[in-house]
């Protein structure tokens, strides 16, 4: 627990850590939103209040992400689960097919999804080995009559991170990145669409974040429901139906955070900061703890291990939860343990849990 503030030290894979200033913020103004006499989760989706709060999260995203004018900015629900189903239900047109590269849990989730509208095919996967690391280049192939190319940034169960994507040239590539949007920065002009759940670098859960070129949209399927198309949340700016009002506040205070923190580029440096402490006594262990991703894969986000035998293993996920440690379980489907530090998660909780791991194999070892 640290103890300046009572903060437990979060590690949670998602929901995951919040700024403590944003959260302080939000206590204060919860109650009597701008003396409007009403919480942002009372008013009116269509409220003047509201409507500047909402276009104002908007305008940092692109400000912040450097996302260009010829890409939609829409604010959704239903999670990155739901785009699995919306993206092949809108582009995956009869008598074309879609390339997903495969690595890990969430490949699997969209490509299932995919194949209930199409035929799409695994053009790379890694789960022979675990999913332990990242396709090379040269192992994906794409078919230049593809309708689009779907690839997972950042691979939350297993520890995994692209550091560079492919050139898919004429076929466009979209990428999940809910588990590491905004965690550095990136060329959005090398993608077609970009989707995120925010529960993990951009506030609560509730808010679905896609970002998409203009004339990528306007290749969709028409034939499918109102809801479900993405023009009719592009020509309704993200209105067409009650949006999570509390979600995309928050997301506009965690967007303010990242400003005053120095930007992308600053967070992205205290994110590798932050990893390597922990990566540090995993690799001069000599064998204590194992990460799971190899080394040239390894996630900045989430960094997946094990302990020397499963009955020390389990000591050390006891022995951390008493210390205030929360979140450092792996998995089910994998096991180990995972320390989750996205942009929220400060320096000093990174530093306890390295100087924890140390002392716990000086113990034991």
């Amino acid at each position: 627990m640290n103890q300046s503030n009572k903060r437990a030290y979060n590690f949670n894979a998602g929901p995951s850590a919040l700024p403590l200033e944003v959260l302080e913020k939000a206590q204060q103004e919860l109650v009597n939103f701008q003396e409007s006499g009403m919480s942002i989760m009372e008013m009116s989706h269509r409220s003047a209040t509201f409507e500047k709060v909402h276009n104002e999260a908007i305008f940092r995203l692109r400000k912040l992400f450097a996302i260009p004018n010829d890409y939609e900015i829409l604010f959704l629900q239903g999670g990155a689960s739901l785009q699995f189903t919306m993206i092949p239900m809108n582009f995956l047109k009869n008598g074309k097919t879609a390339s997903y590269i495969m690595t890990g849990v969430w490949s699997e989730k969209a490509y299932k999804e995919a194949k209930l509208f199409g035929e799409p095919v695994q053009i790379a996967s890694t789960k022979e080995n675990q999913y332990r690391n990242i396709p090379t280049f040269d192992e994906i192939d794409v078919d230049t009559d593809d309708a689009y190319v779907h690839v997972t940034s950042n691979n939350t169960i297993y520890g995994t991170q692209w550091t560079e994507f492919p050139n898919t040239g004429e076929v466009p590539l979209i990428a999940d990145m809910s588990s590491d949007i905004m965690s550095k920065p990136v060329d959005i002009s090398k993608f077609d669409m970009i989707y995120a759940g925010a529960q993990k670098n951009l506030g609560p859960s509730g808010v679905t974040v896609v970002i998409a070129r203009k004339d990528f949209l306007a290749k969709a399927n028409s034939e499918i429901p109102t809801i479900l198309k993405y023009s009719t949340h592009a020509e309704s700016n993200s209105l067409y139906n009650t949006p999570p009002t509390f979600g995309i506040y928050m997301l506009g205070e965690v967007l303010k955070w990242i400003e005053e923190k120095g930007g992308l580029t600053a967070i992205a440096q205290q994110n590798e900061e932050k990893a390597k402490l922990i990566y540090d006594v995993i690799d001069n262990s000599n064998g204590f703890y194992t990460g799971h991703a190899s080394k040239e894969s390894r996630s900045l986000m989430n960094i997946t291990f094990r302990v020397a035998d499963e009955e020390l293993e389990q000591q050390f996920l006891s022995e951390a939860k008493e210390a205030g440690f929360i979140g450092l379980n792996g998995h089910r489907s994998v096991g180990g343990c995972r320390a989750s530090a996205y942009n929220s998660v400060p320096l000093e909780t990174c530093k306890a849990l390295s100087d924890f791991m140390i002392a716990f194999k000086t113990k034991h070892q």
